[in-house]
């Protein structure tokens, strides 16, 4: 049984049905996210985009939504399975569970195989569910955080994902060539000619026989001997190679339609490569979950992430040098920088001396000019 069984009420659901969306593809068998290079990439913005951090003037809401959002899930969780959903459907759904008085106590992620817009009799709109498993819901859509992109033709949902089955089906084929071309490698290696005519169970044992007397790695010498019963006719299997040129431009096409490159999959970026990915991908993807959240809860809320934790140790004291001397920072929030932990009395800010405020930089230039004047 689905953990969120207890979560859902049959309603009874009105005539109209106006939209549906559906996250199967019929050129390929499976959905994106069965592809390894499509799922290597949503994975990796998955796991960047859980890293963002939730800041609202609800303290409650905030606690809810980076420690246990619901209780089978972390706050990493939640954003993680968010992006996941988001980015291979292009469509995400949070459904905001509240108590009797309104207030949010969980959030939950629903993955619906096909999700259907209704007016119900209240004028409200909701979302009709259809879960792989065979049930039916209806959620009113106030409680449904929304996340969509290639949001375009379709008036309440992101477009489906047909500019990408051609790249899916030319990513399989060449799977699939290479795993023919590895069988092919290891296929007939030679034929055994008998000179005279034998029953089939000798010519099977055999077989057999010399297969394992020189088909193996304790035949160092790489000779094998025959007598006049039978001769070894050798096959030249060549196997076909595809070429790794080709295989690369498949998958960096998969990429660029997820806005990611082999860099940001891998791990081997630089601080610049990672900030154009943070801007283009991840910001854009907290962006709109901010603006959503703040939609259907009521409460002020953003989900940011500490960039500066992700540069290199150059950049880090480099701020530290230029940002600490003008107070911009306390020295346990430079500690953290250094990932150093907290120390007694360190919410303080330093600042040198050779800064002043802005009032006291007039107040000192009025009276120099009033010295001035009355010097005159």
């Amino acid at each position: 049984m689905s953990i969120l069984s207890s979560l859902f009420r049959q309603k009874q659901k009105p005539p109209q049905a106006v939209i549906e969306i559906n996250n199967t593809f019929s050129s390929f068998s499976g959905t994106a996210y069965g592809n390894a290079v499509f799922r290597a990439a949503v994975d990796a913005i998955g796991r960047h985009a859980a890293k963002l951090q939730a800041h609202s003037d609800d303290s409650g809401l905030e606690t809810l939504l980076n420690t246990a959002p619901n209780a089978y899930m972390s706050g990493y969780d939640l954003l993680y399975k968010t992006a996941a959903a988001y980015f291979t459907n292009n469509n995400a759904f949070l459904l905001l569970a509240r108590d009797d008085g309104g207030r949010i106590t969980a959030v939950y992620p629903i993955t619906p195989q096909s999700v259907e817009f209704v007016p119900g009799t209240d004028s409200a709109l909701y979302l009709d569910c259809l879960f792989p498993d065979g049930r039916q819901v209806l959620f009113p859509y106030a409680d449904i955080v929304h996340l969509r992109r290639h949001f375009l033709t379709n008036d309440l949902l992101g477009d489906g994902n047909a500019p990408l089955f051609p790249l899916l089906d030319t990513a399989e084929t060449l799977t699939q060539g290479i795993a023919a071309s590895v069988k092919n490698g290891t296929s007939i290696r030679g034929v055994l000619k008998f000179t005279s005519l034998v029953n089939p169970a000798q010519v099977k044992t055999e077989k057999e026989q010399f297969v394992a007397d020189y088909f193996n790695p304790a035949n160092s010498g790489g000779v094998a001997a025959t007598d006049q019963r039978f001769d070894f006719v050798p096959t030249n299997v060549t196997p076909y190679s595809i070429p790794q040129e080709q295989i690369e431009a498949v998958n960096r096409q998969i990429y660029d339609y997820l806005g990611v490159n082999g860099k940001i999959i891998s791990g081997s970026y630089t601080e610049n490569e990672f900030s154009a990915f943070y801007e283009s991908i991840v910001e854009p993807f907290a962006l709109q979950l901010s603006q959503e959240f703040h939609l259907k809860s009521g409460a002020a809320i953003t989900f940011t992430a500490e960039r500066i934790e992700f540069s290199s140790a150059e950049t880090k004291i480099k701020l530290l040098h230029e940002a600490a001397p003008l107070g911009l920072m306390t020295v346990n929030e430079a500690r953290h920088l250094l990932a150093l932990p907290p120390v007694e009395d360190g919410d303080r800010r330093l600042q040198s001396l050779n800064y002043v405020s802005a009032e006291k930089a007039d107040a000192y230039q009025l009276e120099e000019s009033e010295v001035n004047t009355n010097e005159e």
